[in-house]
């Protein structure tokens, strides 16, 4: 039996890992859903003040309405305070593997590239599963999406510059939201940004196989989040690509799209399978493998010189896809 050597942890991110695990072990498991969304610190409260930086945004939450026969969608809108003309807007999902986290949770990264090209960040609060299962994570996404579309004129955004962007779960929502958006006719995107996204519910890859047990969200985490989102459907045939979006089987005619995985992660094979997927649809992605990064690095160490860099080369991206002059 041939063995599976993992890839190496990055010496400036590794010392972080001990602490991490002891309130995020590797391994997930549904009975503790109930523990993370209670204490993990990733979903500890942000608040207006944190949200409004010094002044650089307008903060306001506001309902608008959700999916049919659906609650509504809370909407977090922080708003570009210095515009004078049209701005970008960038439409965040958080993380949290479908079963926790909320619309503050990672936000505060998406308002940094907003206040370096001077955009506007709206983030969706969907509902979590296993309470909520597909599709009304998506649904909801969809929903706020639409709203915020529809409205750009209210919101001082320019409808050339709408970015759909998200950060694991959250960015497996943003791929399938730019699916929906194509396939439905819906809110024409300027680019989809991202971070480690959540993608294949199969969850059979070769570095899936070479993190369990090891890192930020192994295997059996992920099992534990698609389990919560399709149940025993998860794995099996017939899944929909918005669900999972590396079902798809027709990537064309999609926007930009900015990729980006550690190395060290059980959704590296399936991120750089998705970036692939784009190309030979004619597509264009710009795709980043971290090395030795585990899932989450960047918020986790944000010091550290590899997570510097991902950072930088998000707001390059988004300077180039989005700025003018």
């Amino acid at each position: 039996m041939t063995t599976v050597l993992p890839p190496p942890f990055d010496p400036e991110l590794v010392d972080a890992l001990g602490p991490i695990a002891e309130f995020l072990p590797p391994s997930v498991t549904p009975n503790m859903i109930s523990a993370l969304r209670s204490g993990t610190p990733a979903s500890g409260a942000v608040t207006d003040e944190d949200l409004r930086q010094g002044g650089t945004f307008e903060v306001s939450e506001r309902p608008v309405p959700g999916p049919a026969g659906a609650p509504d969608v809370s909407l977090l809108i922080c708003r570009f305070a210095a515009a004078t003309t049209a701005v970008p807007v960038i439409y965040f999902i958080h993380g949290g593997g479908m079963i926790i986290g909320n619309c503050r949770m990672g936000v505060l990264e998406a308002l940094a590239w907003a206040a370096a090209i001077g955009a506007t960040v709206v983030s969706v609060e969907y509902r979590l599963a296993p309470e909520h299962p597909h599709p009304a994570p998506v649904e909801d996404c969809y929903a706020g999406l639409c709203w915020v579309a529809e409205n750009l004129g209210e919101l001082g955004g320019d409808p050339d510059r709408l970015v759909v962007a998200g950060s694991s779960a959250g960015g497996g929502l943003a791929a399938a939201v730019a699916l929906l958006a194509r396939d439905r006719g819906g809110p024409r995107l300027a680019g989809q940004l991202l971070m480690a996204p959540m993608l294949d519910d199969r969850n059979n890859s070769h570095s899936g196989e070479q993190m369990a047990g090891r890192g930020v969200w192994d295997r059996t985490a992920n099992q534990t989040g698609w389990s919560a989102l399709l149940g025993e459907q998860a794995g099996g045939p017939g899944v929909s690509p918005y669900a999972a979006p590396a079902r798809a089987s027709d990537l064309s005619n999609l926007p930009p799209a900015f990729i980006d995985v550690g190395s060290a992660e059980t959704f590296r094979d399936e991120d750089v399978a998705y970036a692939s997927a784009i190309w030979r649809a004619g597509g264009q992605a710009e795709l980043h493998v971290w090395p030795g990064a585990f899932h989450g690095f960047d918020a986790i160490v944000p010091t550290a010189r590899i997570s510097q860099h991902a950072k930088a080369a998000r707001i390059v991206w988004l300077r180039r896809l989005l700025t003018r002059g």
